[in-house]
């Protein structure tokens, strides 16, 4: 067996009585043990404050697996390579007791010392625990150690700079492992390969032939039983820092020389060094925030933001962002790249539309109708796929141009073995590849262009936008773009 195709680690999930390691993580890892990806020979260990055995955790894990897929062959053997340590992150003995049970477990399962920390938990024990891993030996192995973290990855960049001090205390930057889940998910990892392994597209990526980008990723969800996490983040926090801006570098990075780590890091962080720069009196003229007002769906009454649970009713938190980003580089000069995202919204999707200059002279424009650009969509969730609309004649009276999209749909080949992000992220993780991570230079670029806007927020520097739920947003993101003379492109629930 090849263990770098089949590696074998004992797996740590700091907070593995939570919702992300039931949710998410536990069925990730009996997917990749059901496709043979990892070696049979692994373990995990959960660690939480909670004062279960070992058969109460089991239980856990095996509820998680029927509760997401219909079958689960040998689900009693899966079960029985997790265990279970009761655990307090500020106390020094439970490390301790906690590196005496991982020896224990690399001589049953022979793992090799091999070792992953995965903190699903509260961010602010990040840096105990990585100085506390470290302290008591848990990292001096004969194998190796990986820490994942999960985000947020600090609220602003002091914080995140001095959470990144602690952590690299204990681990070097080729050891951590922040995760985005985005950079996980199919069509993510996909851009890269519909921009450069198509001959067609690379050479119109760029100021000359495209006239913006548009990124959304829109849920219907309210914030449910997140209130107080949502209050101390935002949208902007939540899912701009993060999952847009690394959208927003995939799709405007250099080609790499090759196609490793280092490189198309590399390239992504040159990307965001270019973003251009906004100071406080310029978020309003760029940037919308926005919050879920009433609104009825399907004939139910849904709540206004500020009535949820666990929210100020005075909030002045934006469930909702739509800005205007622009690159100040030679390729992208001049095109703006327009993202908007939101809670309570009409439709689930995430997609980016490609829109492309119109040609000098159109001859099919009939005057009747409008003229209709040439369009590529990559569809990210929940639909997985690739959409390039062009122009054909129009059947009927007159000569002019009807759109016609030719749709590649992922989901209709794959259905449901397309892997979960996190089960992709996880396995990447175990054979050591760290492409689909964040680098703190990443983190770094990302938190110095969000502060300017935050800091303006924050100082009453622009309105808040109210917009009813199920709707696609404030009519004030609208008008962002009609400004430019354009506008956002429909999302739909469905593969167009």
């Amino acid at each position: 067996m090849n263990t770098k195709e089949h590696p074998k680690a004992i797996i740590v999930i700091f907070g593995a009585t939570g919702d992300l390691a039931k949710r998410k993580l536990f069925p990730s890892i009996y997917r990749l043990v059901q496709n043979n990806k990892i070696a049979k020979d692994f373990a995990v260990v959960g660690v939480a404050r909670r004062s279960w055995t070992n058969e109460e955790f089991r239980s856990n894990v095996k509820e998680s697996i029927q509760a997401s897929m219909k079958t689960h062959p040998e689900l009693d053997e899966f079960a029985s390579h997790f265990h279970y340590h009761p655990f307090d992150v500020t106390n020094p003995s439970s490390y301790l007791e906690l590196n005496g049970m991982l020896t224990d477990l690399d001589g049953i399962y022979h793992t090799s010392g091999n070792r992953i920390f995965y903190l699903a938990m509260a961010p602010e024990f990040f840096g105990t625990i990585a100085l506390n891993l470290k302290k008591e030996g848990l990292t001096a192995t004969d194998g190796w150690s990986r820490l994942v973290i999960e985000k947020p990855f600090g609220h602003d960049l002091p914080s995140a700079r001095k959470l990144n001090h602690e952590i690299r205390e204990a681990f070097t930057e080729d050891q951590i492992y922040r995760i985005d889940h985005y950079l996980g998910k199919e069509m993510v990892q996909n851009i890269e390969v519909i921009r450069f392994a198509n001959a067609i597209f690379e050479p119109l990526w760029n100021n000359r032939y495209i006239s913006n980008i548009q990124i959304t990723s829109s849920e219907v969800l309210g914030v449910e039983d997140r209130g107080r996490y949502y209050e101390n983040s935002g949208a902007l926090r939540d899912m701009v820092q993060n999952h847009m801006l690394q959208m927003v570098a995939l799709l405007a990075m250099e080609p790499p020389i090759k196609l490793t780590t280092d490189e198309i890091r590399s390239e992504k962080v040159k990307v965001l060094r270019a973003l251009r720069p906004l100071a406080e009196d310029e978020v309003a003229e760029n940037f919308i925030r926005g919050q879920y007002d009433l609104g009825t769906v399907s004939e139910k009454t849904l709540p206004s933001y500020r009535d949820e649970n666990n929210v100020d009713e005075l909030s002045m938190t934006e469930t909702y962002v739509a800005g205007k980003l622009l690159i100040d580089n030679f390729r992208w000069a001049g095109v703006p790249i327009y993202i908007r995202t939101g809670k309570r919204m009409s439709v689930k999707s995430t997609k980016i539309v490609v829109q492309f200059k119109d040609i000098p002279m159109n001859l099919y424009y009939n005057r009747k109708e409008t003229m209709h650009p040439n369009l590529l969509v990559i569809h990210i969730q929940p639909d997985e796929g690739v959409t390039l609309q062009l122009n054909a004649q129009k059947l009927g009276d007159g000569t002019y141009g009807k759109p016609i999209p030719l749709n590649h749909c992922n989901n209709s080949i794959d259905g449901i073995n397309t892997p979960e992000a996190y089960e992709k992220l996880i396995y990447d993780c175990m054979r050591g590849d760290a492409t689909n991570f964040t680098h703190w230079d990443e983190v770094a670029l990302s938190w110095s262009y969000v502060d300017p806007i935050s800091k303006a927020w924050e100082h009453e520097k622009a309105e808040l936008a109210k917009y009813p739920s199920g709707s696609m947003g404030p009519k004030e993101a609208d008008q962002l773009l009609e400004k430019d003379g354009a506008q956002w492109w429909p999302i739909s629930d469905h593969f167009e």
